[in-house]
């Protein structure tokens, strides 16, 4: 499918007959993706997205400007407010699909007048040629166009910055586009055969019961009916609930933020910073006693240590001089004795006086060797000098003490500077008292909110238990009940089939969902260009949430992934949804890159807009797809056509020209 042309006419801020050449195709031989429209917020980029909506779907079209309106009252809204009261208001889309192998071309024209009488558009198809309406396409439009673009997958191909925030937010997709994937992935045609099959079965049952029988399951049948929709309508209200409960806890840490970074958390820890302050004070001072009275002792001999230490080696020289002088006394005694003692072995008088001579040598130079020259002035005794030896020990002792305790005592100082310094950036009592207020609010609310989702899914699981039991109630009943006859076989079918249609639409889920989870991976790392965050990405069969997991195979909790990270896997989930379904569509994308920092900005210009599809339209601001992207985007030759959407604010029009900002 391909969007070729759009008209409008006094629809919205455009004034008069404006057409757009929608078309991708340059010449026969160019065909280029991108149709890039340039606008400022409120000058009608989201009017063009809607009358896309518009002009397929009709008061079907789930366009952004209607909310609750009446269709009435939206077409109302949607005319221009300067236009001709006698000129209608019109919207054209021209699209191309291919019809039995063949190219096919259609016009669709709605247009209506100010407050219509019956409250609705006129529909017309045109053909190839445009110039005959197909009255028989008329009157089956909203059939034909589920089969090339079903309303159910539209807002996967349509869609805009605020829905793609929204996806990115949540731990799981929100129901629309639970009930997109649903469609695109063609599970619900398994669910609404398997509720035709239950339908047809109930209307068999009731052909062969009798008034009684009839009333009985009628009442049954009823209760059933009742308590499915009280289940479909308390599974919206548990879906509206859960988006609750995720701004609530974003309100609740955002006030948590603010009472820590305020300076609240310090003001309510005061009373303990006070006490630590007080407990840091006490040991310092513990700490200068103690320093006090190495002071007292010996200590103070550290200013003179240089001065010891000269004594203690002078003390210890004469010492020695001492020892060595006594020990010559005692050897020349000794001499003495052997010499007299060698006389009387009447030995020859030449060898006596040799020895004599030997050992006086002997005595003189180890005297000479041994003793210093230098004069002794310090005279102390041995006891002195192990006196003062204590003394130097003692010394070192109260020196390394006194270090340690000095470091001690320095530590203490800066730890009491810090606290003094939390201290006095606390909050004022008046300022933590409405910090606290906030955050305790911001937590009740928070947590009534999610007190009331869980008992939503505790009624939710309560209902499904009692459908389960109607269901088996209605079927035990009929059984007992009814005479089946020829419709016996049927109903048995029915309850086969019925299982096997469970069985089939897991196994196709699975099959589906392993295909998406592949494509979601790998268009996630293309766009990311970060190969080692991500290993694997598991889709939930029920709710569709993205579980994602490392090379280790260990979970990656999704709050680890920065915002910019969340909308590009947001996006690759959608991207990976298209390119599963297998439909040729169009992509259209409203305010495509309002959110993100300029690297992520440039992996969506780069790799994710030239290959979206085969005709991408992007809405954009002058900041969103700027200069440089844009000129990316030129030099890679893949826009196609350029329109600026020029507001006058004084008229409140909006015109449409070639060419974008630059």
């Amino acid at each position: 499918m391909i969007f070729l042309e759009l008209v409008l006419q006094n629809f919205g801020p455009y004034s008069g007959k404006q057409v757009i050449n929608l078309n991708p195709k340059i010449d026969e031989d160019n065909v280029r993706p991108i149709i890039l429209f340039g606008g400022m917020n409120g000058g009608g980029k989201t009017t063009l997205m809607d009358a896309i909506r518009l002009a397929l779907y009709g008061q079907r079209a789930q366009c952004s400007t209607r909310r609750n309106l009446s269709y009435s009252d939206f077409l109302n809204q949607c005319v221009n407010s300067k236009a001709d009261p006698i000129e209608k208001t019109r919207i054209e889309l021209v699209f191309e699909h291919i019809e039995e192998d063949k190219p096919v071309r259609y016009r669709v024209v709605r247009t209506w007048e100010k407050n219509p009488k019956d409250g609705k558009d006129h529909l017309g198809i045109l053909g190839d040629d445009e110039t005959w309406p197909i009255d028989s396409l008329v009157n089956i439009w909203d059939e034909y166009i589920e089969n090339i673009l079903p309303l159910g997958i539209s807002n996967l191909f349509l869609f805009d910055g605020e829905q793609v925030k929204e996806l990115a937010e949540q731990e799981i997709p929100p129901p629309i586009v639970v009930d997109a994937i649903n469609g695109l992935l063609g599970l619900e045609l398994a669910d609404k055969l398997a509720i035709d099959l239950e339908i047809l079965v109930n209307r068999k049952k009731r052909e062969f019961a009798d008034n009684k029988d009839l009333a009985k399951l009628e009442e049954i049948e009823t209760k059933l009916n009742e308590k499915q929709q009280e289940y479909e309508n308390n599974q919206k209200k548990l879906a509206n609930l859960n988006i609750e409960v995720t701004e609530l806890e974003k309100i609740y840490e955002e006030a948590l933020d603010r009472f820590v970074n305020e300076g609240g958390k310090i003001a309510a820890e005061r009373s303990q910073l006070e006490r630590e302050k007080e407990d840091k004070i006490k040991a310092g001072n513990n700490i200068r006693e103690s320093l006090c009275e190495l002071a007292s002792d010996v200590l103070p001999l550290a200013l003179i240590s240089p001065l010891l230490s000269q004594v203690q080696h002078q003390g210890e020289k004469e010492l020695k001089t001492q020892q060595i002088q006594l020990a010559k006394d005692v050897l020349i005694a000794r001499d003495e004795r052997l010499l007299n003692w060698l006389q009387q072995l009447n030995l020859e008088s030449n060898k006596v006086t040799n020895i004599q001579s030997f050992l006086a040598e002997d005595i003189n130079n180890l005297y000479t060797n041994n003793v210093s020259t230098e004069n002794t002035w310090l005279n102390g005794d041995e006891e002195s000098l192990s006196l003062l030896d204590n003394i130097t020990y003692r010394l070192q002792v109260a020196e390394s003490t006194a270090q340690k305790q000095l470091d001690e005592l320095s530590n203490y100082e800066e730890e009491i500077l810090t606290l003094e310094r939390q201290v006095q950036t606390a909050a004022a009592p008046e300022e933590y008292t409405k910090l606290q207020k906030a955050v305790k609010q911001a937590q009740t609310e928070f947590n009534k909110m999610q007190s009331q989702a869980e008992s939503m899914s505790r009624e939710l699981i309560e209902l499904e238990a009692e459908i389960k039991k109607l269901r088996q109630e209605l079927n035990e009943y009929t059984v007992e009940n009814l005479k089946y006859k020829d419709s016996e076989h049927i109903i048995n079918s029915a309850a086969k089939v019925q299982a096997t249609l469970k069985e089939f639409r897991e196994r196709l889920t699975l099959r589906k969902l392993n295909k998406l989870e592949e494509e979601v991976k790998n268009c996630f790392l293309y766009l990311l260009h970060k190969s080692d965050l991500v290993h694997r990405i598991a889709i939930d069969s029920k709710t569709f949430g993205l579980s994602l997991y490392d090379l280790n195979g260990k979970p990656v909790p999704k709050h680890r992934l920065s915002a910019g990270e969340k909308q590009l896997l947001a996006i690759a989930f959608l991207w990976g949804l298209a390119k599963v379904s297998g439909r040729r569509l169009p992509v259209a994308i409203d305010t495509p890159l309002g959110r993100l920092d300029s690297s992520h900005r440039n992996n969506l210009v780069e790799r994710y807009f030239p290959s979206a599809s085969h005709q991408v339209i992007l809405l954009s601001t002058d900041t969103e797809i700027g200069l440089q992207e844009y000129q990316n985007l030129k030099e890679t030759e893949a826009i196609a056509r350029e329109y600026l959407l020029q507001y006058n604010s004084g008229k409140r029009e909006t015109t449409i020209k070639p060419g974008y900002f630059w």
